[in-house]
């Protein structure tokens, strides 16, 4: 007699048992999709890797609460349990074998209805003692029955996370007992179950069509063959899902710290500098050792869990939103089956740790080991990073031989055992709101890493974490007016905490496009083949991380979201009058938003509606954000809003202002380049050669395109630019715009000819203002760094000093009307422009300081300087 094939209601016992702890369950819209995807298609089998009661009634009770194919048969259970008073019982009691299993299993697909399948029991000694046992007999049936109908059947891999732990590698007593906490047997899926079933989540697989399989397969192949590779497929697809949530098993921390001293090149760097004695080359390597300890990640999902409950509180009470990049999630998520990730976020915040790892423990994304300063080291924020994953490894390697060789070592072991890292590329916090030059050092050592395990893809993926308001701004404003950088203790930590009780606005967490090495090394030769990755010489390689290093900065810049705050900001530092009215604030949003729509930004939810209109409600939002935290003054008068900008906070606001700066770089130089001279129009030689000047002297203070040369790039950002009506006249080549579009003649106008560039018009006027008004305080910032450059006229001096002494001196020149910024006034601004005066033969470094070179050592000469700068701003109007 066979069985019945029915799937049947829960008692109201395990009905409520159901609800109480089931309907919890983290399912998206993949899954169910997913699911209902491959049933419209055929017949689905779910497929599960080790038998388990906890699995079974989850997915039976999900199937049934989002109207998907229900369960009629589940090897090595059955569904008696779904009926337990009922004829389920009699069932039951039938004696259950391999042959009796395989049937049900045929006649349940056969007639379309849905299936459970167990690939695997539990590798325990508990049970009943049939040891491992595999669906061989099963997928054999499977594979009958698929030939004899016409029906496909789909394989649905199914894969439910009840604990957020990797495990470990390495079988201890209590695996043995109850299985691996990765792959657990009934009791221990079951104490897992009760101790995280609000917080599981179901994830599905790619499916396998059974048809499709067996259409590539060999004819000449058995069909043990064939069950041989379906499997492995099917446990292939189970794992990458279980990966991408949990990440790769770990090892135990002694055995961790033992791979990485027998790292080949550490042991040859520890041979080395032990010579020949036995005694010396033991002390090295416990010195070596000693690092890894000082250094290592002990992630502990507990710990991540207690502080996801922490940030979760303290960010409902600082930020009035986290928006996250939902498609970037999920383009992370595939990107975790194909292969190992590196983050790269950008760092503006000591938040951007937290703030990360919020982001992808709520989405059920692995946590990386995270590379932090050993400036973070101390108690008790050391042993609370280091628990959610935090490894720490010093700012400079330099003069320590062995140190890097442990940090190469290290780097190298996690990335072969296939674990997601996250570093900084600036190296550290930005200041100043822009991103940082990349700093290369730790990215060529995780670049060598993914070079040695050519098998596993290495995904680099940047990421932009930005907020309308820095916790740290008091600080930030503090180090840009000239104070000293405060070190990092529990003093700062109180200060910190004190902080947390101010509101910051948006937090926004962006994803970039992935980059693998192969990406970058095509960038260099369009004719390379994945191949060549294992025999680049050493002059390649350096091209290929700085390749790497600059691509991820743009990918960052491209994908920083514009926020309200960042747009009000922009604003409000653009116009150059006391008070600015609240229409004129609005208007010139919208002229802001303009040019950001055209560059294909990515705007706040909030701050647009769907068509990509600015909300007006968002604004007046950002804009109390500044009143509150007394970064702005809101007068009304005569029925007017008129907002002021206190001369004291308009450094705070340039950190906002420069979170977006970078999509108006290229329109504020060629504005500028323009509005320099008085006239209607000039000569595109002209104005391309004042471009190129700018660009040169910016070279800190953007990062530019690397992907054409100047002239090219000139050639399509005016052609941009007369097409979105702000320029007329310029060459009528064959040139195209960044988009690619060909660009038709402009119309004549007056004032201007083929040969010469001028505004289009008032509106085209005004708009170039605005570009040029968002470019002012950096050429003033430069301006105050050549008039510092007197005082070198007395010999070389350190560069601290020369910037400390052009703090004062820009000071008074603010308070004088030389300038009009007094964000103009910045260190980070003089630094740069320090560099840059080096570039351009203006100064030479020596024994640590500058000095001016032959040329400009004179009073006359060191004026020309400052001359140079101001001619190169736009004229005032």
């Amino acid at each position: 007699m066979d069985r019945p094939l029915v799937s049947y209601d829960p008692n109201p016992l395990l009905a409520w048992i159901y609800q109480r702890f089931f309907e919890s369950i983290e399912v998206d819209e993949g899954w169910t999709r997913a699911v209902r995807d491959a049933d419209a298609r055929g017949t689905v089998v779910y497929v599960l890797r080790s038998l388990s009661l906890v699995d079974f009634l989850a997915l039976d009770y999900l199937t049934k609460r989002h109207h998907l194919p229900a369960v009629r048969f589940a090897n090595d259970l059955g569904l008696w349990i779904l009926e337990p008073m009922g004829r389920g019982w009699l069932n039951a009691l039938r004696p259950r074998t391999p042959e009796g299993d395989a049937a049900d299993l045929e006649r349940a697909v056969s007639t379309g209805a849905s299936a459970a399948l167990f690939l695997k029991r539990p590798p325990i000694l508990q049970g009943s003692g049939r040891g491992r046992i595999e669906g061989d007999h099963l997928l054999r049936a499977l594979l009958d029955t698929q030939r004899r109908k016409d029906r496909r059947i789909l394989l649905v891999p199914q894969v439910f996370v009840w604990s957020r732990s990797a495990g470990q590698r390495g079988a201890s007593t209590i695996d043995a007992v109850f299985g691996p906490a990765q792959w657990p047997g009934q009791v221990r899926s079951i104490a897992q179950f009760l101790a995280n079933f609000r917080h599981a989540t179901l994830r599905s697989g790619e499916p396998v069509d059974l048809r499709d399989f067996l259409a590539r397969e060999d004819d000449a192949a058995g069909d043990g063959v064939r069950v041989r590779r379906l499997t492995y497929t099917l446990l292939r697809r189970l794992e990458r899902e279980r990966r991408v949530i949990v990440g790769a098993v770990r090892k135990p921390a002694d055995r961790l710290r033992e791979e990485v001293i027998r790292s080949p090149k550490l042991q040859k760097i520890i041979a080395d500098m032990a010579g020949e004695g036995v005694r010396e080359r033991a002390v090295i390597t416990e010195r070596a050792l000693g690092m890894v300890r000082e250094m290592e990640a002990a992630l502990d999902m507990n710990a991540v869990a207690a502080l996801d409950r922490v940030f979760e509180q303290t960010a409902s009470r600082m930020f009035s939103a986290i928006e996250v990049d939902e498609a970037g999630i999920e383009t992370l998520r595939e990107r975790a089956k194909e292969g190992t990730l590196v983050l790269l976020p950008s760092h503006k915040s000591h938040m951007d740790y937290l703030a990360l790892a919020w982001v992808l423990y709520r989405h059920k994304l692995q946590l990386p080991l995270i590379a932090a300063g050993e400036n973070l080291n101390f108690f008790p924020v050391g042993l609370v990073f280091r628990r959610a994953g935090a490894f720490f490894i010093r700012r400079s390697f330099s003069g320590d031989r062995l140190y890097a060789a442990v940090v190469d070592a290290y780097i190298r072991r996690l990335i072969k055992d296939g674990v997601a890292l996250e570093f900084f590329p600036e190296g550290g916090r930005s200041r100043t709101g822009k991103l940082l030059p990349p700093k290369l050092g730790l990215l060529s050592l995780v670049v060598d890493a993914a070079l040695g395990v050519p098998t596993r893809t290495t995904w680099f993926c940047p990421v932009s974490i930005g907020y309308e308001r820095f916790v740290e701004e008091k600080a930030f404003v503090r180090e840009l007016s000239g104070g000293d950088k405060q070190k990092e203790d529990v003093r700062g930590l109180v200060r910190a905490i004190d902080a947390m009780i101010g509101r910051y606005g948006r937090l926004s967490v962006q994803f970039g496009k992935p980059l693998t090495l192969t990406d970058l090394l095509r960038d260099i030769d369009p004719g390379a083949r994945p191949s060549d990755l294992t025999t680049l010489s050493p002059a390649r390689r350096r091209a290929v991380v700085t390749r790497l290093g600059f691509r991820v900065m743009n990918e960052i810049n491209a994908v920083t979201a514009v926020t309200p705050g960042s747009l009000v900001a922009c604003a409000l530092l653009s116009h150059d009058r006391r008070g600015m009215h609240r229409d004129r604030l609005l208007s010139t949003c919208e002229r802001l938003a303009r040019r950001l729509r055209r560059t294909g930004a990515r705007f706040s939810p909030s701050l647009v509606d769907a068509r990509g209109t600015l909300l007006p409600p968002a604004l007046d939002e950002a804009v109390d954000l500044f009143v509150r935290a007394e970064h702005l003054v809101l007068h009304r008068v005569g029925g007017e809003v008129i907002y002021v900008v206190p001369a004291e906070a308009r450094m705070s606001l340039d950190l906002a202002k420069n979170a977006i700066i970078h999509f108006f770089a290229a329109r504020s130089l060629v504005a500028t380049a323009l509005l320099a001279a008085p006239g209607p129009a000039l000569a595109p030689e002209v104005v391309k050669d004042r471009v190129l000047a700018l660009s040169r002297l910016f070279k800190y203070e953007f990062t530019f395109r690397a992907d054409a040369r100047f002239e090219t790039i000139f050639d399509q950002e005016v052609a941009a630019m007369r097409a979105d009506g702000e320029l007329a006249g310029g060459a009528r080549g064959p040139s195209e715009d960044a988009v690619g579009l060909a660009l038709p003649p402009a119309p004549p106008t007056s004032g201007s000819t083929a040969s010469t560039l001028g505004p289009q018009g008032d509106d085209g006027l005004e708009q170039l203002r605005l570009y040029a008004s968002l470019l002012e305080n950096f050429l003033e910032g430069y301006r105050v760094a050549a008039r510092g450059l007197v005082g070198l006229l007395r010999g070389p001096q350190a560069v601290k000093d020369i910037v400390k002494k052009a703090i004062l001196e820009g000071e008074k020149m603010f308070l004088g009307g030389e300038i009009r910024r007094p964000e103009s006034v910045c260190r980070p601004l003089l630094e740069n422009a320090l560099g840059t005066f080096v570039d351009q033969g203006y100064l030479a470094r020596t024994d640590g300081k500058l000095k001016l070179t032959p040329s400009y050592a004179s009073a006359d000469a060191v004026q020309t300087i400052e001359a140079r700068i101001v001619a190169m701003g736009a004229a005032r109007g």
